[in-house]
């Protein structure tokens, strides 16, 4: 019987952890939330980690988010299609659809360009997202609170459940300018919150 040094073996195709998200998912203009030109649009943006630190340049994020007044959006949604040749139009322009589609760069860079969000019902003002990336064999949903409103951020129903290292990776960091940072960590030190639905 031959021995197999598995500790040095390279990978073969069976050893390959998918699904990769990169093809036919991402469309143009995910990032583009909120409508062109828009006074009240903010740019979110941040890296996707993995557990060393290193950052992810395939992974796919789909964030939603309700329309400053708190309501979720019911226009059509960001892929429209031509009716006679079916191509891709993209959004109108005009409607807030809450909805975006991002993927991350080769530094495992993302960012999205949409409205603050409002609050909903007792919850602080926040955008929803979920994570694919390669290795997780299930997405992984997280918020994204925005920093302003301390009073809101503290009487969350969520944030308030945790302590401040475990909370601080839900909130955004202001940058200026209506910018904020938000990174991901998938695991390790730092992991964002994530959280599971029944």
């Amino acid at each position: 019987m031959t021995r197999i040094d598995t500790d040095n073996a390279l990978p073969t195709p069976s050893h390959t952890v998918g699904p990769f998200y990169g093809y036919a998912l991402p469309f143009p203009g995910g990032e583009d939330i909120a409508p062109l030109g828009h006074p009240d649009t903010v740019t979110v943006h941040g890296h996707v980690y993995d557990g060393e630190g290193r950052p992810i340049p395939d992974a796919l994020l789909e964030i939603w988010g309700p329309d400053p007044a708190g309501n979720v959006p019911t226009a059509d949604g960001s892929m429209r299609r031509d009716p006679a040749s079916g191509g891709f139009l993209g959004r109108n322009g005009v409607e807030f659809t809450g909805f975006g589609r991002i993927q991350t760069d080769a530094d495992g860079h993302w960012y999205v360009r949409t409205l603050r969000p409002g609050a909903r019902g007792r919850s602080a003002p926040y955008l929803s997202v979920c994570v694919f990336a390669r290795g997780l064999l299930v997405h992984l949903f997280t918020r994204i609170y925005l920093p302003g409103d301390e009073a809101a951020l503290a009487a969350d129903p969520l944030l308030s459940r945790l302590d401040t290292g475990r909370r601080d990776t839900l909130v955004a960091g202001a940058e200026g300018a209506g910018t904020y940072r938000f990174d991901i960590r998938l695991q390790g030190e730092g992991e964002t919150v994530f959280l599971e639905f029944q």
